[in-house]
Parts: C-alpha cells; sequence; structure tokens
C-alpha cells in the first residue's frame, strides 16, 4: 500500500516492489492512473504472499476496508491474517 502526496492510500500487488514504486513516481505510462498526478508515493504497508491468488485475495479485501481500518492496517493495530480469516469482516 502506498501514500500519495495528497494522504490517499492504493493497493496493489507486485512481483518487483522497487520497480512497481519506481513506475508508480515516474511519469510514464506503466504508473497505476489512480496515481498520476499524486505524485511522489511512499511505501507505508507490505505484505508478502506464497502465491498470486493469495496476494490478489488479500489485495481484493484490504481494497474493501474504510480507511480507519486501512490505518489501523499501517498502524500495525490489525493484521492481514485476520482481515483474511475472520468471519465477521470490518468495513
Amino acid at each position: 500500500m502506498v501514500r500519495s502526496a495528497d494522504n490517499r492510500l492504493y493497493t496493489g500487488i507486485t512481483t518487483d516492489l522497487p520497480r512497481r514504486l519506481a513506475e508508480h513516481n515516474s511519469c510514464g505510462r506503466r504508473r497505476a492512473k489512480a496515481l498520476r498526478g499524486r505524485t511522489p508515493v511512499e511505501l507505508v504497508f507490505r505484505c508478502g504472499f506464497d502465491d498470486r491468488s493469495q496476494a490478489s485475495a488479500a489485495e481484493y479485501r484490504v481494497k474493501q476496508l474504510r480507511r480507519t481500518h486501512k490505518d489501523r492496517l499501517i498502524a500495525g493495530e490489525l493484521s492481514i491474517q485476520s482481515l483474511l480469516y475472520e468471519s465477521e469482516q470490518p468495513g
């Protein structure tokens, strides 16, 4: 998850984090449309997964969260595992 210059949060997945951050901060075509004109971005949260399926599920779940829950995730007050595996989902 990255925070843009205007304090918006953007969530995505990648296999090469340094490359993807550079793309988001560039003026090139490979940056996310949601971040255009909102650079620079800074990495505020990351976690690793064994496969793309798990990463995609986590990305989807994080994107469904309200901002307050995302802030708690960034602060370490929530774990990504609790978001993926709990039966009552915040949001």
